[in-house]
Order: structure tokens, then sequence, then C-alpha cells
């Protein structure tokens, strides 16, 4: 097993991801930055949360841990903007804003230390 993966905030972001991905399988036609924008943002965070853990600098951890953290934000966001598009979507991206007020809690925590 890798260090990131014993990272309770990558195991989150990865639940994220799957979620994100449903929610993206179902975004209405003509709205595919949105479901481009979604994607990519979502593997942004553990991609970065990955490649953080293996940094050896604090400093350097923390500037790929906030760049997840912003990738995390944007997420919300975008779930925002989904519940405008897709109506009966709110039970997923009520689930998928769970996971997101989790990431971003940990990574707040490391971020502020």
């Amino acid at each position: 097993m890798f260090g990131h993966e014993r990272f309770e905030a990558y195991q989150i972001s990865i639940e994220f991801l799957r979620v994100a991905l449903c929610l993206a399988d179902n975004i209405p036609t003509g709205y595919s930055m949105v479901k481009d924008q979604l994607k990519r943002a979502a593997l942004s965070i553990p991609l970065n949360i990955a490649e953080g853990s293996g940094k050896s600098s604090i400093a350097e951890k923390k500037r790929f841990y906030a760049i997840a953290r912003g990738s995390a934000m944007e997420c919300a966001a975008i779930c925002d903007v989904l519940e405008i598009i897709e109506h009966n979507c709110s039970t997923r991206t009520t689930e998928a804003k769970r996971l997101l007020r989790s990431v971003i809690s940990i990574l707040a925590t490391i971020c502020s230390k």
C-alpha cells in the first residue's frame, strides 16, 4: 500500500470521484463544458493529494494539498450549478458535497498548520 492510500482525505476523495463521475454521466446534452470541468476538478483532488504526500518538504506538501482543496471547492460550486441545470440530482449533489466538506476540512487543517 502506498502512503497516500492510508490518508483519509485521499480515501474520501476517491469516494467523491466515483460520485462525481456518476453525476457527470447524467449532465444533460448541451452542458459538456460543465461535465468536462467536473471530471477534471474531481480528478485533481486525489491526484494532488497523492502527489503532495510524496513530497519531502512540508511547504511542498501544503502546496499540493492547497491545490487539492481548491479543486474540491470548485467541485462544490459545480454541484450548485448542477442543481440548477438538472433539478432531480439534488440527492446526489448533497452526497457529493458531504464528501467534499470532509476533504476540505482535513486539507484546510493541514494547510493551516
